[in-house]
Order: structure tokens, then sequence, then C-alpha cells
């Protein structure tokens, strides 16, 4: 199987590394990629906002299955271009992947399915915006409805910082806060079958003590073992399918990875938004686990015949992961500096996402230059290799956590 990967950050490098653990994988191609995964793939400078661009590529190259990483593909009809060329790709197309692209269109579909969420008010003037931020009061949640890799929603108790976020967009989503610990959990979908990934928990803030700004994701780890047992299931059965059901109901079948962030309320499971893709660094997470061979999986989700696949296998041990971010991060990271003492092992992935060769030598290029895996028989072992090997790596100024997993890896409960 000839294989095109979308993107280049550290979810397409461990996207990557999985995707060549497939025996029936023969060709690995990656455009744009960054150098750790030209390390393992033929690499392809062409700009992935281009679909014919991109069509012209997977045709030369006779690709079996183009995989999308990023959203803004998505929302740009990548999905739709390769239909169009009748080339299998996992990714949803651009009406589906509306589920992460408007949030006002997910709170919708959410309550046409009856998928259980935050009450929310869309609004797109400032007396709007007033008015639903005094009818839930604080904590406020503001989202911006729209794309904003990760970084659009502010969770704060002030007011005044909740309006002045919500007045940067023409339309913002606010909801009411949700208690309880968040849960990423992920689902592949062929459009009508959709099979639950196991669930990971990811790190949003900046600083220890889930301090300072909302980032991308600082780390993340898998299993839960505080979670519910029966969590996948649950949520297959109130969330993802009845979200596959009303897409398909509705004529925009959605194929691809649907990305559930959740949380565990004292009412029960709440929606707090969807995602149309693997999500960064829950990725890095997950795949180091699954046994499955993930060409094989994305290649029956593109081709509607999930049905081959029951269930997902999923190794006994447990990750953790952690990012190495840029002096700066997330509001004004410093880049093109040199990075040294990279050293993987056995049990550690070292995943780029923000690099790039300067005179043969790695330099930073982005706010989230690395991330790093570690894994283990438990979430204590797991943890411990990660973070003595983030520790052995030099980029001046950087940062990254050092609580990731930690409550969970010494009580088995809430991070």
């Amino acid at each position: 199987m000839r294989v095109l990967l979308i993107g280049s950050g550290g979810r397409e490098h461990a996207l990557a590394t999985a995707l060549k653990r497939d025996s029936k994988l023969t060709q690995l191609h990656v455009a744009p990629g960054n150098p750790g995964i030209g390390e393992i793939a033929t690499l392809h400078q062409i700009d992935i906002n281009d679909n014919q661009a991109v069509i012209n590529l997977a045709k030369q190259l006779e690709i079996d299955l183009v995989v999308i990483g990023p959203e803004a593909p998505l929302v740009n009809g990548l999905a739709d271009a390769c239909a169009q060329n009748s080339i299998p790709c996992f990714g949803p197309s651009q009406a589906a992947a509306q589920l992460e692209g408007s949030k006002d269109f997910a709170k919708k579909i959410m309550a046409q399915a009856n998928v259980p969420t935050a009450q929310s008010f869309t609004c797109t003037t400032q007396s709007e915006i007033e008015n639903a931020l005094d009818t839930f009061g604080a904590p406020y949640v503001v989202k911006h409805d729209g794309l904003a890799a990760g970084k659009g929603v502010v969770v704060t108790s002030d007011r005044a910082e909740a309006l002045a976020h919500a007045l940067l967009s023409p339309r913002v989503v606010i909801e009411e806060y949700l208690d309880g610990p968040e849960v990423s959990l992920f689902g592949i979908s062929d459009g009508t079958t959709i099979i639950p990934m196991q669930p990971a928990q990811d790190f949003k803030r900046a600083y220890d003590g889930d301090k300072g700004l909302n980032t991308g994701g600082m780390g993340a780890y898998s299993p839960l073992p505080w979670a519910p047992k029966n969590i996948e299931q649950e949520v297959l059965q109130k969330v993802l399918q009845p979200t596959i059901n009303a897409m398909a109901k509705r004529g925009t079948p959605f194929v691809g990875l649907l990305y559930a962030g959740l949380a565990l309320t004292s009412k029960g499971i709440r929606v707090i938004e969807f995602n149309a893709r693997f999500g960064d660094p829950e990725t890095e997470v997950l795949l180091p686990r699954l046994e499955t061979p993930l060409a094989q999986l994305l290649y029956a989700a593109a081709t509607k015949s999930l049905h081959n696949f029951k269930n997902l296998k999923w190794c006994n041990k447990s990750a953790v992961t952690i990012v190495l971010a840029s002096e700066g991060y997330p509001s004004e990271p410093k880049v093109d500096l040199p990075i040294t003492g990279i050293k993987e092992n056995e049990n550690t992935f070292v995943y780029q996402a923000g690099t790039k060769l300067k005179d043969g030598v790695l330099h930073s290029s982005g706010g989230r230059v690395l991330t790093v895996t570690g894994i283990g028989e438990n979430l204590s072992v797991a943890r411990n290799n990660a973070y003595q090997v983030i520790s052995g790596i030099t980029l001046a100024g950087s940062h990254y956590r050092s609580d990731i997993a930690l409550t969970a890896s010494q009580l088995g409960s809430d991070k």
C-alpha cells in the first residue's frame, strides 16, 4: 500500500511512525513533512492548501490512500478533491469538517442527535455577548466560531477578559462551564461505522499547575486509571455513533477521525467540542500503544469497510507525552535556534513538531518544537522514561511542564 500523509507536525511524525509499522505499507510519502519524518519517509515540498497540487502528487505517485493530518486542508476541501479523483482519503469532506470549523454547526448537530453538551448561545453583537455572559455567570467559557488551532477558547472568572476575547471575533459561542475532569476520546469512522479508541487526557495550559495561557497542548497520558471502565462504550453510544448517524442523515457523512473533547461532570458525560482530525499531542500518546495495523485501519475507514475491524488492539503498557516548547510560547515563540541532545531509546519516541534543518543542524521553527513520549509498564515508569529523555535535550530558553500525569501516576486519579 502506498500512502501519502499530509502535514508537518508532531502528530504527523507519530502517524508516520505508526504507519511504518504496518506490514502492508510499501511506500510512505509525506507532504511537506519535517526533518524527523524525513528519516522514515519520502518528503514532498508542496503547498498542502493547494488541493490540485496534492491531487497531482497523489496521481504521480499512484497513491492508494491519502491521510490528512491538519485541520486547514480539511476545511479547504482536500478530501472532496480526493473523492472527485477517486483517491481513497482518510479525512472528512469540507461539509463534514464543519464539526470542527464551526462551533455553532457542531452545537446544532449535537442538538439534532441528542448528544449531551453544555448549554450555549451563539453571539454576533456586544449586547448578545454581555447577555450570554450574565446568563451563565463565572467561570466564563468563550469560543471563537472558527478554526483557532486549539487556542480560540478562553475560560476565565474575569468578565472583562471574557468580553474582550469575545469581541475579537465576529461570531462567538458562549457556554456554561462544565465541572469535572476533561478527557479526549477519538473515533475512527467510515461514515456509518465508528470505532472508539482508548481515552487520553491532555494538558492545555502552558505551565505547571495549569497556570499560564491556553496552548495547543503541553502533554498527555493514556490510559486513564481513574476513568470509568466502560467509558469507550458509553461515549460510543451517547456521543460518537449518534453524531455519525446525524451527519449521514443530513447527507454529509463523516469519514475520518472524530475527536470528542469531553467533560466527565457530576451530571454525566458532556461534549466540550469536536475536532475533525487527530488531536495533538494525544496522537503522540495513543499511537505508540496501538497494535492494530494503522494503514489498513485508515484504508478501511476511507473505503467504507470498517465493519471488518470489530475492535482495536492495544498493548497493555502506559504512555506519557511531554511537549518541549520554544521560549515565549504560546504568545511570541522564539525560533531558529539549534537543538541538540535528542536520544531515543526502546522505551521513548521523540517526535519532531516545529523543526527545520539549517546547514545540517536541527533548529527550532515553531512554538511546539518536540514531543517526547515515554512507554512503560505503568504511568510512573512511562513518565520517568519521557522526562529522562526530554531533560537531556538542549534548546535555549525552551520550557516544558514537569507535572504531566504526575497525580495520575501517584494516585490513579484525576491529574
